[in-house]
C-alpha cells in the first residue's frame, strides 16, 4: 500500500503548529530561572553565585529524573497514532510513579549540599548559602517532575496550548513573589536567595495541580481516565517507561553534567567569573529552549509516523525540523555577536562596583556561546529524533563520550593547564558539543527507516 507524500511545506506547518507552543512553554520555563538569576543578581554577588551553583545542582538532578517524563512523550505519541488509549494512560501513570520515587530517593543530596559543595572546592560562603536554597527547593523535585510528565503526555495528545499558558502564569507569579521575598518589599521578610527558592517551590506545586486538574477533568480528556486506579502498580508499563527513560536521563545527565562541571571549575577561578558564567549560560539556555521545543515536536511527529508505518514522512519530518532549528541558531548567533553587552547588562545592576568585572567576563563568554549554537541545536534535535524512534541507549553512550571523555577534559586543560582561564573553559564546552552534535545526527540517519524500492512503507 502506498501513501500520498506530505509536502515539506505541510511538514513545516504541522511542526510549527505543534512546536511553537512547546517552544513558548520551554522559553517560559526557562524564564523562571532567568527571572531568579536577574533578580538575585540585583541583590548581590555572593547570593548570585550561590543561586548559580544551587540552581545548576537542582537542574542536573532534575535532568536525570526527567528521563522518565521524556520517555512518556514518544510512547504516548506512538500509542495515539495506533489508537491505543489504554497504552496512553498506562505510560503516563507509570511515568508519574517513577518520578515520585526518584524525587524521594534524591532529596538527601539537597539536605547535605554544603559538605558536597565544599568537597568540590566551592567558596565556603557560597556553599553555605546554596545549601539553604537547596534544602528548600529540593521539596520541589517531585512536583517539577510530575509537571514534566503531564506536559509530555498532553503534548503527545496535541494539547500544547495549556502547557504554554500554565507556564506563562507561573512566570508572573514567580516575578511577584521574588519582588516581595528577595528584597523584603511590601513588608515581606527579606530572604535573599531563599526568597527565590520559596517562589520556585510554590510555582512548581501550583503548576502540578493545574495541569493535573486539566488532564483529569477536561471533557475531551476524561475518556483516557489518566488517574483511574492510580495507586495500582502496572509492572509491564513501568518496565517499558523505565527501559526507555533511564538512558534518556543519563544522556541529559551527561550533557547537564558538562555544564555543571564547568560551573564548579569556574568557581575555582572566582565569584565574579562564576556569576558571569551563570549569566552567559542563562542567555545561551534561553536560545537552547527554542531547540528543545522544536525537538519535542520532532519527537512527537517522528513517533507518530513510526506508529503508522510511514518511513518517508518520518524522514521528511526530521529534515524539516532540522531546518527550522538551524534557522533559529543562525539568528541567535547574530544576536550574541552583535549585542553581547546589552544582553549581559540585563542581568546586572550596573551601579554596583562589582558589576563592571562581571560584564567584561560575561561579554567574552557570550561570544563563545555563539560559537556552539549550531552544535547545541544539532545535538538537541538529534536526541529528539532518536527518542521518536525509541533509540536511547547508544545515544547515551555517544553523549557520555562526547561530554565527559572529550568535553570536560578539554575544558580543564584549556582553562588551567594552558592558562586560558574562563574563556578556555568555555572553549572546552564547544569541543564537547560539536562531537555530540555530529555523532548523534549520524546515528539518527543511520537508523531512520527507509521505504522499499517499490515505494511501499516499511518500518
Amino acid at each position: 500500500m502506498t501513501t500520498r507524500p506530505i509536502s515539506f511545506a505541510a511538514h513545516a506547518r504541522a511542526t510549527l503548529s505543534l512546536g511553537l507552543p512547546l517552544v513558548g512553554s520551554s522559553l517560559a520555563q526557562m524564564a523562571l530561572h532567568v527571572v531568579n538569576t536577574v533578580m538575585v543578581g540585583w541583590y548581590g554577588v555572593v547570593p548570585l553565585a550561590a543561586l548559580v551553583i544551587g540552581s545548576s545542582s537542582f537542574f542536573i538532578l532534575f535532568v536525570l529524573g526527567s528521563g522518565f517524563a521524556k520517555a512518556v512523550m514518544p510512547l504516548a505519541a506512538e500509542a495515539r497514532a495506533r489508537g491505543d488509549d489504554a497504552e496512553l494512560r498506562r505510560a503516563a501513570r507509570m511515568g508519574l510513579w517513577l518520578s515520585i520515587g526518584y524525587g524521594l530517593v534524591i532529596y538527601p543530596v539537597f539536605w547535605w549540599a554544603e559538605p558536597i559543595l565544599l568537597a568540590l572546592h566551592q567558596k565556603p560562603e557560597v556553599a553555605a548559602e546554596a545549601e539553604v536554597y537547596l534544602r528548600l527547593v529540593g521539596f520541589g523535585m517531585i512536583p517539577a517532575l510530575a509537571v514534566a510528565v503531564l506536559q509530555g503526555w498532553l503534548a503527545a495528545l496535541g494539547r500544547t496550548q495549556v502547557v504554554l499558558w500554565v507556564t506563562l502564569a507561573a512566570v508572573g507569579v514567580n516575578i511577584g513573589m521574588n519582588w516581595f521575598l528577595i528584597f523584603g518589599n511590601g513588608g515581606a521578610p527579606e530572604l535573599g536567595v531563599l526568597g527565590a527558592g520559596v517562589a520556585s517551590l510554590v510555582v512548581q506545586a501550583v503548576s502540578m495541580v493545574l495541569l493535573g486538574l486539566y488532564a483529569a477533568f477536561l471533557p475531551a480528556l476524561r475518556p483516557y481516565q489518566l488517574f483511574r486506579r492510580f495507586w495500582r502498580l502496572d509492572a509491564p508499563a513501568m518496565r517499558q517507561v523505565f527501559r526507555l527513560g533511564w538512558p534518556i536521563g543519563l544522556t541529559g545527565l551527561a550533557e547537564g553534567g558538562l555544564f555543571e562541571a564547568s560551573a564548579i571549575m569556574m568557581g575555582w577561578i572566582g565569584a565574579a567569573q562564576l556569576a558571569a558564567h551563570g549569566i552567559a549560560l542563562e542567555a545561551a539556555a534561553l536560545a537552547f529552549m527554542v531547540h528543545v521545543g522544536l525537538s519535542s515536536a520532532a519527537t512527537i511527529r517522528v513517533a507518530g509516523f513510526a506508529g503508522t508505518g510511514d518511513p518517508r514522512a518520518l524522514r521528511d519530518a526530521a529534515l524539516v525540523a532540522m531546518g527550522l532549528s538551524v534557522a533559529v541558531a543562525v539568528v541567535v548567533i547574530g544576536l550574541f555577536l552583535t549585542e553581547p553587552a546589552v544582553i549581559v547588562g540585563l542581568f546586572l545592576d550596573e551601579t554596583r562596583p562589582d558589576s563592571a568585572e562581571i560584564l567584561t567576563f560575561g561579554v567574552t563568554l557570550l561570544g563563545l556561546a555563539a560559537v556552539f549554537q549550531l552544535a547545541d541545536a544539532t545535538q538537541a534535535m538529534a536526541l529528539g529524533l532518536l527518542r521518536g524512534i525509541q533509540d536511547t541507549k547508544v545515544p547515551m553512550a555517544l553523549a557520555a563520550v562526547s561530554y565527559w571523555v572529550i568535553g570536560v577534559p578539554s575544558s580543564y586543560l584549556l582553562a588551567f593547564r594552558f592558562g586560558y582561564g574562563a574563556p578556555g573553559l568555555w572553549m572546552g564546552l564547544v569541543v564537547g558539543l560539536v562531537c555530540a552534535g555530529i555523532s548523534l545526527m549520524i546515528r539518527f540517519w543511520m537508523l531512520a527507516p527507509k521505504a522499499r524500492m517499490a515505494g511501499e512503507p516499511a518500518l
